[in-house]
Parts: C-alpha cells; sequence; structure tokens
C-alpha cells in the first residue's frame, strides 16, 4: 500500500504531549495526525505505508531515553528519522468552568505527572486525593465529562499537558506546577528510508553500530572512527540487539550530516570495523547549534587531502 503523503501517526492518545510536538514539526503543518497506541503499532503503521511518518518520544531530560523507540530503531525493518523536536514538559492543574483552586479536593493524573507535581500538590493542596489514570490526557477527559474514574469517583480537576485544557475546554487553574523547570523531552519524526534533508550546518546524524563479537575495545574501535575525523557525539548508549545473551549494539548521534566529509568518512569507518551499520538519518537539530569544525576537518581540507593522495598516484 503507498503511504499516504498527508497522514502522520503518533503516539497516542490525542492531547498528550507527543501530539503537542507533532502540532510544532514544521513538516507536518497541514498534514492530518492520527493517535496511535503503541510506539510498535505507530512505527509499523510507517513500514507498512498506512502512514507517511510517525512522531514518537525518544528521549527526556529527566527519565533519559524511551527504550521502546530505540528497539524500534534498532530491530526490524530500517526506519529513518527526518525531524526532531524538543518540547518544554510542563504540567498544567485544570478543572471545569467555575471550579476553584480551594475548591478542588480530587485530583487525576498519570504517575508520571503525578511524580513531576508531588511538591507542588504537598504545598498547595495538601487536603486533595490524588488518583492515577491511564494517561493525562485520559484524566483531562474524565474530568472534562464529570465521569467517574476507575475507583467510582468524581474528580474536581486533573493534571495534563497544556494542549489538553484547550482539547477538552477545560479552565487552567495553575500552569507549570512541575518540579523541573527544565525539563524537555525530544520527539522525532519516523519515516521509510530514503535521502536525507539539505544539510543546513545545524545537523544531527543518527546511527546503530553493531559490533561483530564482544571483545575487548570494540567501543574503543567504534570511538576512534569520529574522534580521529573530529565528529563530536552528542549521544551513545547501548542496547541489546534481541538475538542473543550479551549481544549489543550501540545507538549514537553525532554531530554533522551524512554530506560533511568528515561525518561520511566515519560511517565508511565504523562499516570497516562493524559487524553492520544501520544509518538512521541526517537532520537538522532542534536546538539551532552550529558546531566548531576542527582544524584539518572542513569539507574543503578533506577535498584537498583527497586531490594531493590523487597527485601522487598519477606521479
Amino acid at each position: 500500500m503507498p503511504a499516504s503523503t498527508s497522514r502522520y501517526a503518533y503516539l497516542g492518545p490525542e492531547a498528550t504531549f507527543t501530539e503537542a510536538a507533532a502540532r510544532r514539526i514544521p513538516a507536518l503543518a497541514g498534514a492530518a495526525l492520527e493517535p496511535y497506541s503503541t510506539v510498535h503499532t505507530a512505527v509499523d503503521a510507517v513500514r507498512t505505508g498506512d502512514v507517511a511518518g510517525a512522531v514518537v518520544p525518544l528521549e527526556n531530560s529527566v527519565e533519559g531515553s524511551v527504550n521502546t523507540t530505540l528497539d524500534e530503531l534498532i530491530r526490524g525493518a530500517p526506519v529513518m528519522i527526518a525531524a526532531e523536536h524538543l518540547l518544554p514538559v510542563t504540567f498544567t492543574l485544570m478543572a471545569r468552568t467555575g471550579t476553584t483552586l480551594t475548591g478542588v479536593r480530587r485530583v487525576i493524573t498519570h504517575p508520571v505527572a503525578e511524580a513531576q507535581c508531588r511538591a507542588w500538590l504537598s504545598k498547595t493542596l495538601p487536603d486533595a486525593v490524588t488518583a492515577m489514570g491511564s494517561s493525562t490526557a485520559a484524566a483531562a477527559e474524565s474530568v472534562s465529562g464529570g465521569s467517574p474514574g476507575v475507583d467510582g469517583e468524581l474528580y474536581d480537576a486533573a493534571i495534563a499537558a497544556p494542549i489538553a485544557a484547550e482539547r477538552y475546554g477545560l479552565a487552567v487553574l495553575a500552569d507549570d506546577i512541575g518540579e523541573d523547570k527544565d525539563a524537555l523531552t525530544r520527539f522525532v519524526l519516523i519515516t521509510r528510508p530514503g535521502r536525507p534533508p539539505r544539510s543546513t550546518g545545524s545537523d544531527k546524524t543518527s546511527l546503530v553500530a553493531y559490533i561483530r563479537d564482544d571483545h575487548p575495545g570494540a567501543l574503543l574501535e567504534i570511538l576512534e572512527q569520529f574522534a580521529t575525523r573530529g565528529v563530536n557525539l552528542t549521544r551513545i548508549e547501548s542496547r541489546p540487539t534481541g538475538n542473543g545473551m550479551g549481544r549489543y549494539c550501540f545507538v549514537i548521534d553525532a554531530e554533522g550530516h551524512l554530506n560533511d566529509a568528515r561525518v561520511g568518512e566515519a560511517l565508511m569507518g565504523l562499516r570497516r570495523v562493524c559487524a553492520d551499520v544501520r544509518f538512521l538519518g541526517s537532520y537538522a537539530r532542534a536546538d539551532g547549534v552550529r558546531p566548531p569544525v576542527g582544524r584539518g576537518m572542513s569539507n574543503a581540507d578533506f577535498r584537498d587531502a583527497v586531490e594531493w593522495l590523487e597527485s601522487l598516484r598519477s606521479g
């Protein structure tokens, strides 16, 4: 089935941080966004061509990597990262219109949100009872409809992403109530493999390096391919390949673009020393940082070195 050019999946349900991130990715402006229940079903819809792409969380500045997403990148049919977005994780206390902060006695949210907002709740609503729901969006929907939760009780307010207040017509009683004010979640747009976007000068390249066997210096061999070419790594993490005990691969984010000579040569070096290398894409960095290029590591420097070598070979 050919992929739709206007339909994109995202990790649902509706009115969560993932939907908020998807709506902020420029490439998806005007596209139809559809929630999927799991990361696997969202990415699998990309693989089968049911959708043109999927937005899923990849890592959080507080909790680290989202392993379910990493495993989708490592295993199964290859997919590619086409874009990334950094979304501030801010939690909002919301309620039906007319509800006041002093009138809140029962709050519903998701366990992750509750952990982030526990200090605020203890200080501001010390007598309120907090219940846990399946998602922050479901909590907001429950409050909006005045419907009881799994415990059969009604809730006065919900803690959810700001987008949920707009989606379910709730009034904001307090904003940005999370304990970590600098929390960010990195979301990525997954597509089927193809030509990466054009280099911007502020780019990131992601890949998976599969070692040939478990031997002393295996990780060093990988790191040397980048270090000797002046390529900085922003992230490296080991994950099991799923092909037996003790078999691991490395998921890597590197500064630069596939079209940068230093990055291209690093990938060629990996190809020589690794059992396999899965290219996950080169794309614009969400933070806009333009990394410095060391002396002797520019595209012009690499071209000059190639021309010099060819002149020696030709006599």
